[in-house]
C-alpha cells in the first residue's frame, strides 16, 4: 500500500510480534469494503474483523450470537478491499471452546474461505493449549484479555476488568501464559492503565490495548465507534474523529427533501436519448396502437 508516497506490503505476524517496543502498531475493526479501503489508504498496519460485527453491524445485543459463517462472510469484503493489510478474523463464541479439533477447523475456515492472515481467541490460561495447538498447525493466533465480550453474561457486563489486586494477578499471570503459547500478540481490552503497562512490561509480545490507555504497544478501535455512526453515547475510552452518523441523517433527509419535492433528480443527473429516436419510437408505438388486435 502507498501512504505519504512509500509503498508498504501487508505486514506478516511475525514482523507485528517484531514491533514490541518499538513504532506503536495501529488496528481498526472493520467489516465491509469500503471502510476496507479507507483504511488501506490510511495506512492503518492490521484490520480486525472482530465479532464486534454482532454489535455495530447485526444488530444484537451482544457478540454471542456471531457464527463462524458471519465472520467468513465480512473476512472476504475486508481482505477484497484491503488486500495489502493484514487481516485478524475472530474466532467467535463456542467455536473453539470444544477441542482443539474444532478451533483448528473453524481457523482453518477463517484463513482458506474467509483470506484471514491470522485468528483472534479470548482467554488465558483455560485456551492457551489451544493456541499453542493452532500456532504448531501453521495458524497464527492474537491473544485477548482483559474484558473478554464473549463472556460477557458471566463476567456481569461491559465493565473495567483487573481492578483489584486478585484479578490483575489473574490478567498478568494469563498475559504469560498466552505468551508462552506462541501467541503473536495480546488485545488488552478494559483494564486500567497501570496494570497495562505492568503486562506490556512483563511479556515479550506488542500489546494492542482498548480501553487500557497508551502504555500498550498499539491501540485498536471500532472503526464505526472512531467515525461516529452511531447516534449512541460513546464509550469513555473512544475519540471521535468525525461525525460520519449525523452527516449521513442529514444526507438522507436533504435526498428524501429533493426527491419529494422534484428537485432531484435534474438533467444533470438523467441521460437523454436521440430526438430522432424518440420522435421514431411514438411514431412506432402509434402504429401499433392503430393497427387490430388479431
Amino acid at each position: 500500500m502507498k501512504t505519504d508516497g512509500v509503498d508498504r506490503r501487508k505486514l506478516t505476524a511475525r514482523e507485528v510480534s517484531a514491533r514490541k517496543g518499538g513504532e506503536k502498531l495501529v488496528m481498526l475493526a472493520a467489516y465491509d469494503v469500503a471502510t476496507a479501503r479507507a483504511t488501506e489508504r490510511a495506512g492503518i498496519d492490521l484490520i480486525l474483523v472482530g465479532d464486534s460485527l454482532g454489535m455495530v453491524v447485526l444488530g444484537y445485543e451482544t457478540t454471542v450470537p456471531v457464527t463462524v459463517d458471519d465472520i467468513v462472510h465480512h473476512c472476504r469484503a475486508v481482505v477484497r478491499g484491503a488486500p495489502r493489510t493484514h487481516v485478524v478474523a475472530d474466532l467467535p463464541f463456542l467455536s473453539y471452546h470444544l477441542s482443539d479439533a474444532q478451533a483448528l477447523e473453524n481457523a482453518g475456515r477463517l484463513m482458506q474461505q474467509g483470506g484471514a492472515d491470522s485468528v483472534k481467541l479470548e482467554g488465558g490460561r483455560t485456551v492457551a493449549g489451544r493456541i499453542r495447538a493452532l500456532v504448531d498447525a501453521g495458524i497464527p493466533v492474537m491473544g485477548h484479555l482483559g474484558l473478554t465480550p464473549q463472556r460477557v453474561g458471566v463476567i456481569g457486563g461491559f465493565r473495567v476488568q483487573g481492578r483489584d489486586r486478585t484479578m490483575a494477578r489473574q490478567i498478568v499471570e494469563d498475559a504469560e501464559m498466552v505468551a508462552s503459547a506462541g501467541a503473536y500478540a495480546l488485545v488488552l481490552e478494559l483494564v486500567p492503565t497501570e496494570l497495562a503497562r505492568i503486562v506490556s512490561e512483563r511479556v515479550p509480545i506488542p500489546t494492542i490495548g482498548i480501553g487500557a490507555g497508551p502504555e500498550c504497544d498499539g491501540q485498536v478501535l471500532v472503526a464505526a465507534d472512531l467515525l461516529g455512526l452511531d447516534d449512541r453515547p460513546p464509550y469513555r475510552f473512544v475519540k471521535r474523529y468525525a461525525e460520519v452518523g449525523a452527516a449521513m441523517t442529514d444526507a438522507f433527509t436533504r435526498y428524501a427533501a429533493d426527491v419529494r419535492g422534484g428537485a432531484f433528480p435534474t438533467g444533470a443527473q438523467s441521460y437523454p436519448m436521440n430526438l430522432e429516436e424518440v420522435t421514431a419510437l411514438r411514431d412506432e408505438l402509434d402504429e401499433s396502437r392503430s393497427e387490430p388486435v388479431p
